[in-house]
C-alpha cells in the first residue's frame, strides 16, 4: 500500500476528530458516538465508491480506506494502553481510595454478572456452545462511561458519582478483559462447556500477576526519571515507554493481564510522582497524556467502526434476534447491579446515595465501543477459532454496538432532560437570581470609576448607565423573588462556596510554588471533601469532613503501631513530617478565608449567615491550631524549620515575580532574566528537599518541657524518655473505660480530655495526668477519659510512675494536688517516698476516681 495515501487517510482522519467536537456539541450528541457515526459513514462510504458504477476516480481513495492494516493487536497493544494509562493518571487517586469498596465491587461484580446472565441467555437460544456464548458475555460487558460523565459534569452531578463511575469503567474494562482471555482460551481448545468456578479460579491469578507486573515497572520508571529529574522531555519519553513496557512485559513474559499491569502502573505513577518529579515537569507529563489520549481514544472509535459494515456483511434476521437477546441481557444485568447492588451498598454505607434518576441515567448511558469491537476483532481473526463462532460473535458484538451508539447515545440527553437532571434545583435558581444581582452591583461600581477615567463624552456614559441600571433593576427584582431560602440552606451553600475557595487557595499557592505539589495532593481532598460533605449532610457533614482533615489517619495509627512495638520510626517519621508540613499549610489556607466570606459570601447570604461562616471557620482555624501545637512542643525545633522553608518559598515567589517585572519594564533583557532565572531554580530545587525527622530526639525534648519532670536530672530525663510510650488520639477518641483495669499513668504533652466519674466531669490539658489514682487506690478507677482534641500522651507503666513518684517532689505534688481538686485525701493515697512505703488503706471505690 502506498506510505502516502495511507499517510494522507490518516492526517484527514485527524481533521474529521478535529471538527467531531463542534459538531457533537451542536448536535448535541455523545462525542464518542458522534465518531462512530462517522467512521460507519466513511467505511460504508468507501464500499459504494469501490463497487459502484458511478466513477472510478476515487476508487484507489477507497481502496485505502478499506485496506488499512487494522487489526485487534493495533487496538489492543497500542491505542488501550494509552487510554488506561491516562485515566490513571487524571483521576484524583486519594479520594477515588475513599470509595475503593463500590468501585471494586461494582466494577468486579458487574462484569460477572453481564457476562454469565448474556452468556446463559443465549446459551438458552441453542445458537452457540456456553463457551462461546460466555465469551460474547465478557465481550459484551465492557463500558465506556465519558458520554454519561461529560453530561453529569455539564449538569453539576455530585462529583463523588462521577468519581465512582469512572474507576468502575476503569476495573470493568480490565476484569472484562481477563475474562476476555479465560473464555477465549477454552473456545480455542474446544472446551464447549467449561466450569465457571474452575475459570474464575485462575481469575486472581491474572489480576495479581498483572498488579505486581505494573508496579514493578512504574518503580523502575520512578528511578529512572529521578535520574532524568533535570530534563522534562526525558521524563515524558519514559512515561510513554512505561504503560507499553508493563503491558507488553504482563501478556508476553508472565502470562497475566497486562490491562491490570498497566492500570498498575498508573496508580503508582500517580501516587508517587508528584512527590519525585518536579511540579512543571509533573503538569507537562499530564497535558501530554491527555493529547495522547484524545487521539488514541477518537482513532480507536473511528477505525473501529471503519470495520462495522464488513463485520454486519453476512448478517441475517434471525442474527438480529439474537442480538435483541443480547441487549436485553445487558441491560438486565445492568440493572440488577444499580438497582440491586448499589442500594445494598448504600445501606451498608459503603457507597453515596444515588438518586433513581441518576440510576436510570447511568443504566441508559452505559455505551459500548471501541473495546468491544476491538476484543470481537481479536475473535474474527483467530483462525483456532471455528468459523461459525467466528461470525456469530462478530455479528453479535457489532450489532450490540451499534445499538447502544445510535439507540442509547443518541438519546441520551433527551433521557436526562425527561428525567429533569438538567434543571437547577428551586435553591440552586433562587440563589443563582441573587448572585446575578450582587454581581451586577458590584459592576456597576465599577464601571463608574472606569468610565471616569476614560473622559467619555456625558451623553453616552448617561445613556449607557441607564441601560445598565435597567438591567440592574430587573435583576433585584428577580432576586427579591428568592429571598425566602431558608437560613439553613444558605449555610450549606455558602459553606459549599468557602470550600470551593479554600480549593482554589490551594492551587494558586501551587501556581505560586509556595506550597509543593506533592502537599497539594494532599490538601485538595481534604478540600473536596469539604465540599461534598456540604453538599450531603450541610453544617454538619461540612464539620465531619473538617475534623476528617484535622485528624489522624490509619496509616499513622499503623506507622505509630509500628514504632512503639517494633521499633521502626522512618514510617512515622515520613507520616510525622507530612503531616506537620499540612497542618502549616491548612492554616495558612484557612486564615485567608475571612475576607471571603466578608467580601463575597456576606453580599450574597446576609450578616447572619456570614457571622456563623466566620464561626465555623474559627472552630477549623482552633482544631488545626490545636494540632499544631501538640506536634509542635513535640518537635519544636522541626517545626521551626518548617515554617521558615515556608517564608524562604514564598521570598523565592516575590523574587521571581520581581524579576519578570523587571524583564517586562525592559529593565533587564532576556540574557540576565534567564541567568537570574536559573540561578533561582537551583535555590528552589534547594528547598524542595525537606530536612528529616529524628523521632527519638524530639520525644526527649518533649519530656524536657513537661512542668512535671522539672526536678530529674539529664540522665533520669534520658531514662525516662526511652521508657514513656507516645499515643496520638484523635478528638472523641475514647482512651479509658470504666471498666478498665488499672496499670497506665497518662501524661498529656498537649491537646485535652475530659474525665467523667459519678456524673461529675474534670478537663484536663497539657501539662496535667490522668491515670494514676487507680493505680495509687490499688483498684479500678471507675472513670472514662476521652479526648476532647486531637492530644499527644506520654503513656507509663505502673512499675517505672511508681519508681519515679519516690523521687520526683515536683509528680508527687501533682497528684496532691489533683487528689485534692477531686476531694480526696491526698494523705490517704500518697505513699511516703522511700523504701518504707506501703499499702493504701481501703477507701470507698466512689472516692478511687
Amino acid at each position: 500500500m502506498d506510505i502516502v495515501l495511507v499517510t494522507a487517510i490518516i492526517a484527514s482522519l485527524f481533521v474529521v476528530i478535529a471538527l467531531g467536537e463542534p459538531l457533537a456539541r451542536r448536535l448535541r450528541l455523545p462525542y464518542t458516538a458522534l465518531l462512530a457515526l462517522l467512521g460507519i459513514l466513511i467505511g460504508a462510504g468507501a464500499s459504494f465508491l469501490l463497487h459502484t458504477d458511478l466513477t472510478d476516480a476515487l476508487n484507489p481513495v477507497a481502496a485505502a480506506i478499506l485496506g488499512l492494516p487494522i487489526r485487534s493487536n493495533i487496538f489492543l497493544y497500542v491505542f488501550l494502553p494509552t487510554l488506561l494509562f491516562q485515566a490513571t493518571l487524571g483521576m484524583n487517586l486519594r479520594r477515588m481510595l475513599d470509595d475503593w469498596v463500590p468501585i471494586l465491587v461494582l466494577a468486579v461484580v458487574a462484569v460477572v454478572v453481564a457476562t454469565v446472565t448474556v452468556g446463559h441467555a443465549l446459551f438458552w437460544t441453542g445458537a452457540l456452545p456456553l463457551a462461546a456464548c460466555l465469551l460474547v458475555g465478557a465481550i459484551v460487558s465492557t463500558t465506556d462511561p465519558s458520554a454519561v460523565v461529560s453530561i453529569f459534569r455539564s449538569i453539576s452531578a455530585p462529583q463523588r458519582l462521577v468519581r465512582i463511575i469512572e474507576g468502575e469503567s476503569l476495573l470493568n474494562d480490565a476484569a472484562a478483559i481477563a475474562l476476555f482471555g479465560l473464555f477465549m482460551g477454552f473456545v480455542m481448545l474446544g472446551v464447549p462447556d467449561p466450569s465457571l468456578p474452575d475459570a474464575l479460579a485462575r481469575f486472581p491469578v491474572l489480576i495479581l500477576g498483572g498488579a505486581l507486573a505494573g508496579w514493578l515497572a512504574a518503580r523502575a520508571a520512578l528511578w529512572l526519571m529521578k535520574m532524568l529529574s533535570g530534563h522534562e522531555l526525558a521524563l515524558m519519553s519514559v512515561s510513554v515507554a512505561l504503560p507499553y513496557i508493563a503491558y507488553i512485559g504482563a501478556e508476553q513474559m508472565i502470562g497475566a493481564s497486562g490491562v491490570i499491569a498497566v492500570v498498575a502502573a498508573g496508580l503508582t505513577l500517580n501516587l508517587s510522582g508528584p512527590g519525585r518529579i518536579a511540579p512543571q515537569s509533573w503538569a507537562g507529563l499530564r497535558e501530554l497524556w491527555e493529547v495522547l489520549a484524545h487521539w488514541a481514544g477518537a482513532l480507536i472509535f473511528i477505525l473501529a467502526a471503519l470495520l462495522i459494515p464488513r463485520l454486519l456483511e453476512e448478517v441475517r434476521l434471525s442474527d438480529l434476534l439474537l442480538v435483541g437477546v443480547v441487549v436485553v441481557a445487558a441491560i438486565v444485568a445492568r440493572a440488577v447491579i444499580l438497582f440491586g447492588l448499589l442500594p445494598l451498598l448504600t445501606a451498608l454505607r459503603l457507597s453515596p446515595p444515588v438518586e433513581r434518576p441518576y440510576r436510570v441515567a447511568i443504566l441508559w448511558g452505559g455505551l459500548r465501543g471501541a473495546v468491544t469491537l476491538a476484543l470481537a476483532l481479536a475473535v474474527t481473526e483467530s483462525f483456532r477459532v471455528p468459523d461459525g463462532i467466528q461470525r456469530m460473535v462478530g455479528i453479535l458484538a457489532t450489532g450490540f454496538t451499534l445499538f447502544t451508539l445510535l439507540a442509547q447515545g443518541t438519546t441520551l440527553r433527551w433521557i436526562i432532560g425527561r428525567l429533569g437532571l438538567d434543571r437547577l434545583s428551586p435553591i440552586d435558581e433562587a440563589l443563582s437570581r441573587q448572585v446575578v444581582a450582587v454581581a451586577l452591583q458590584t459592576v456597576r461600581e465599577e464601571l463608574a470609576r472606569v468610565t471616569e477615567r476614560m473622559d467619555l463624552p456625558h451623553e453616552i456614559v448617561r445613556a449607557e448607565a441607564k441601560r445598565f441600571g435597567a438591567r440592574l433593576e430587573a435583576a433585584v427584582r428577580a432576586a427579591e423573588e428568592g429571598a425566602d431560602i431558608l437560613d439553613r440552606d444558605r449555610i450549606t451553600l455558602g459553606l459549599i462556596a468557602l470550600a470551593a475557595h479554600e480549593r482554589e487557595k490551594i492551587l494558586a499557592r501551587v501556581r505560586e510554588r509556595t506550597l509543593s505539589a506533592r502537599l497539594a495532593e494532599r490538601l485538595l481532598p481534604d478540600a473536596e471533601r469539604l465540599i461534598e460533605g456540604a453538599r450531603a449532610g450541610g453544617r454538619s457533614g461540612y464539620q465531619r469532613a473538617a475534623r476528617r482533615s484535622a485528624g489522624y489517619g490509619a496509616a499513622y495509627r499503623v506507622a505509630l503501631w509500628l514504632n512503639n512495638r517494633l521499633g521502626l520510626s522512618r514510617p512515622l517519621a515520613i507520616l510525622t513530617a507530612d503531616r506537620l508540613e499540612r497542618l502549616l499549610a491548612q492554616r495558612l489556607i484557612l486564615r485567608d478565608l475571612g475576607d471571603f466570606i466578608d467580601d463575597r459570601l456576606r453580599r450574597v447570604h446576609g450578616r447572619r449567615v456570614a457571622e456563623l461562616l466566620h464561626e465555623l471557620l474559627a472552630r477549623r482555624i482552633e482544631a488545626v491550631e490545636t494540632a499544631l501545637e501538640g506536634l509542635s512542643l513535640q518537635y519544636p525545633g522541626y517545626a521551626e524549620e518548617l515554617e521558615r522553608r515556608l517564608i524562604r518559598r514564598t521570598a523565592l515567589r516575590l523574587e521571581e515575580r520581581e524579576y519578570a517585572a523587571m524583564r517586562d519594564d525592559g529593565l533587564i533583557g532576556a540574557e540576565v532574566y534567564t541567568a537570574l532565572m536559573i540561578d533561582l531554580a537551583r535555590r528552589r530545587a534547594e528547598e524542595e528537599r525537606r530536612p528529616p525527622l529524628d523521632i527519638a530526639l524530639r520525644r526527649m525534648e518533649l519530656v524536657r518541657q513537661l512542668p512535671l519532670f522539672a526536678d530529674l536530672d539529664e540522665a533520669a530525663l534520658k531514662r525516662l524518655s526511652r521508657a514513656l510510650v507516645t499515643r496520638q488520639v484523635d478528638s472523641g477518641t475514647v482512651i479509658l473505660r470504666k471498666d478498665s483495669p488499672p496499670g497506665r499513668v497518662f501524661f498529656i504533652a498537649s491537646g485535652a480530655v475530659e474525665l467523667e466519674c459519678a456524673g461529675q466531669t474534670w478537663r484536663l490539658g497539657r501539662g496535667e495526668m490522668f491515670g494514676q489514682m487507680g493505680i495509687l487506690a490499688r483498684r479500678s478507677p471507675r472513670v472514662a477519659v476521652r479526648a476532647i482534641a486531637p492530644s499527644t500522651l506520654l503513656v507509663l507503666d505502673e512499675d517505672r510512675f511508681r519508681r519515679l513518684l519516690d523521687r520526683s517532689e515536683a509528680l508527687r505534688e501533682a497528684v496532691r494536688a489533683s487528689a485534692e481538686k477531686r476531694g480526696i485525701d491526698p494523705a490517704t493515697i500518697l505513699p511516703p517516698s522511700g523504701p518504707e512505703r506501703g499499702a493504701p488503706p481501703a477507701r470507698p471505690e466512689s472516692d478511687a476516681a
